[in-house]
């Protein structure tokens, strides 16, 4: 099979929880023991979160723990090239280009974009933009230079991602249209797996919503965030559906085939929450006990990541200079 050129990110807009595990992080690292031949790169897309973060000890912390999670839980820097955004100026600058023939309306019907007016309208805001900055607004244009600048064919995505990728290729479409056949058109890969991970309250598990289980909690706080799943009042010994219970949904992605398949039995002959709620901590505890050494050794030593990062950078930005440098010369800059 001819080896491709796969790309995903992570926004580092807080402290990894079990919602970016099981839909990024795992399957991710999945994906490339199942094609080892394919070229990987997984950025630290630290600019993104520039959106919504204000503080430069926060915005520094935040992408070290990113890294420290990567590596924490399996990622080979030798097999996949992982990096800092902001350490590529050719991200930036393909941006800007991208930017040029981009409708605005285009950008006008991006998710993140409609969800902040749509919410503004809501709550009777006169304004419907207020509090959209133009990073908001033009995110859209900056994840399509993270991908075109790679001639990238596959970007492992969840559902609500797909849009991304295809603004990608409009634009990639358009840039192409005025200047000539120089930019690649992505495909989308959508995960396969676990969909959204429902949160402590039942909603997605989102930092937003303050109901997130961080990865890296230590082992009685751990246990104390378990212990505040929100389930039902339904008598221990009662059968359970295994399919619609939180609880499972994260068990399985730290507990063997064999472990959740058990698990599922016992759902359906009845189980009581707190029997639930202690095989999930038992099963996590278990499954990053090791991750969670390494994670907190790489904290404690950042430098550990800038060598790794850099060499990460220095790679990415050899592959990204014969694409930029095509780029420039289909706009006509020459020197």
């Amino acid at each position: 099979m001819e080896s491709r050129t796969v790309l995903t990110g992570i926004k580092p807009t807080g402290a990894p929880h079990v919602g970016n595990y099981a839909g990024m992080i795992r399957p991710a690292l999945a994906l490339v023991r199942r094609h080892p031949q394919d070229r990987y790169l997984y950025f630290i897309a630290d600019y993104h979160a520039l959106t919504v973060v204000r503080s430069a000890d926060e915005f520094r912390q935040l992408s070290y723990e990113v890294a420290a999670a990567w590596l924490a839980l399996g990622l080979d820097p030798q097999q996949v090239i992982l990096y800092r955004q902001s350490d590529l100026p050719e991200v930036f600058e393909l941006n800007w280009l991208l930017a040029c023939v981009t409708p605005k309306g285009l950008m006008n019907r991006a998710h993140a974009y409609k969800a902040a007016v749509a919410a503004n309208v809501q709550k009777g805001v006169a304004d419907e933009d207020a509090g959209v900055n133009m990073g908001l607004f033009n995110y859209p244009v900056l994840m399509a230079a993270d991908i075109l600048l790679f001639r990238t064919d596959v970007v492992p995505v969840g559902q609500d991602q797909v849009q991304h990728v295809e603004i990608a290729r409009d634009v990639a479409g358009r840039f192409n249209a005025a200047f000539g056949p120089v930019l690649k058109l992505p495909a989308h890969q959508v995960k396969g797996g676990v969909g959204t991970v429902p949160g402590l309250d039942g909603r997605k598990m989102s930092k937003s919503h303050g109901n997130v289980i961080p990865l890296f909690a230590p082992r009685d706080e751990l246990r104390a965030l378990i212990g505040r799943i929100q389930t039902d009042s339904s008598p221990p010994d009662a059968p359970k559906d295994p399919d619609a219970s939180a609880i499972l949904t994260m068990y399985a992605q730290f507990a063997d085939d064999e472990q959740v398949r058990a698990m599922r039995e016992r759902y359906l002959a009845g189980i009581s929450w707190a029997d639930a709620k202690r095989a999930l901590f038992e099963a996590m505890d278990s499954f990053l006990s090791g991750p969670m050494a390494t994670y907190h050794d790489l904290i404690a030593h950042p430098e550990k990541m800038d060598d790794i990062l850099a060499d990460g950078a220095r790679r990415a930005r050899d592959l990204a200079a014969p694409v930029i440098e095509n780029v420039r010369r289909a706009i006509g800059k020459t020197h």
